[in-house]
């Protein structure tokens, strides 16, 4: 697979030198390379699995189960929040898109390290194709949340299209920032990895997957509370409880998101930048450590 999309990569792209190229922007400028390398990613994910795509719903379905048998009914979440079972799986696919996209940017570099030591091409291609591998897995999920979510009386309307392609982008921006980060790093220190799983096993609990919003507001100081909600995930993952949760209970109590929609949009922005800035710090170095 590797020796193939070598060959396609000599035969198509223009020779730069290393370093001089535009950062994220040539992402655009080589959107067939781009496309090779997502066609890659996705061909190799359940490469040798029997059950191949399956998965991308078996793991979600697992993850529900065990979240709504002890959170739902053991805690009781269940009798105190409408239409739990969606909330939760609405959760559920939101953090696990954000977990897919920086574990897989974070890998991007090292996974494709004989690509890497071979042929000069913008680095940021990596990471950027690793994520659109990850949306491409989202989609099974997404469909299935879709599904579920029309069985109980889901409803179609502009507002849900708009706060789903908002969660995404937040999700999407943010877990890339992350990951050009931690993907430059772990190129040198393997360690990255180690703390980009620490982080994502924080995620799931410091965002509203698991629980409402409105427990933290009613039992933690307020600056908690605004440093809790101006998190890029927290935002994210409410934006899709408004996709497809809200429209199943419209007496449920919601935040006032503009201003923590503002905060977390400049807090992706300014992530991606020091991604980026790391990454092409690093990135005349990737070849010889790898």
């Amino acid at each position: 697979m590797d020796s193939a999309l070598l060959e396609s990569i000599r035969r198509d792209a223009d020779y730069q030198t290393p370093g001089t190229s535009k950062g994220l922007l040539d992402v655009f400028r080589n959107r067939y390379l781009l496309s090779l390398l997502m066609k890659k990613g996705v061909a190799t994910r359940y490469y040798g699995s029997v059950l191949g795509w399956v998965w991308s719903y078996i793991r979600p379905g697992a993850q529900f189960l065990m979240y709504y048998i002890v959170i739902g009914v053991i805690m009781g979440v269940d009798r105190h929040l409408d239409a739990f079972p969606i909330y939760l799986f609405t959760g559920i696919v939101a953090i696990n898109l954000f977990s897919e996209t920086l574990r897989n940017a974070t890998n991007a570099i090292t996974d494709n390290r004989a690509l890497v030591r071979k042929i000069y091409l913008p680095r940021e291609l990596f990471p950027v194709a690793a994520c659109g591998v990850a949306l491409v897995h989202f989609g099974p999920q997404a469909l299935l949340l879709l599904i579920v979510s029309i069985v109980v009386g889901w409803t179609l309307g502009w507002m849900q299209v708009v706060a789903l392609f908002v969660g995404v982008l937040l999700l999407m921006g943010f877990a890339l920032g992350l990951g050009l980060f931690f993907g430059a790093a772990n190129a040198l220190y393997r360690d990255s990895k180690n703390i980009v799983d620490l982080i994502l096993m924080f995620a799931t609990w410091a965002s509203p997957v698991l629980y409402p919003w409105t427990m933290v507001h009613e039992r933690a100081p307020e600056w908690i509370f605004n440093v809790y909600m101006s998190n890029p995930v927290t935002v994210a993952v409410e934006m899709f409880h408004i996709a497809f949760w809200l429209p199943l209970d419209s007496d449920a109590n919601r935040p006032d998101l503009v201003p923590y929609l503002i905060a977390a949009s400049i807090i992706t922005v300014v992530t991606l930048f020091i991604g980026q800035l790391v990454f092409r710090k690093l990135e005349g170095q990737f070849a010889q450590r790898l």
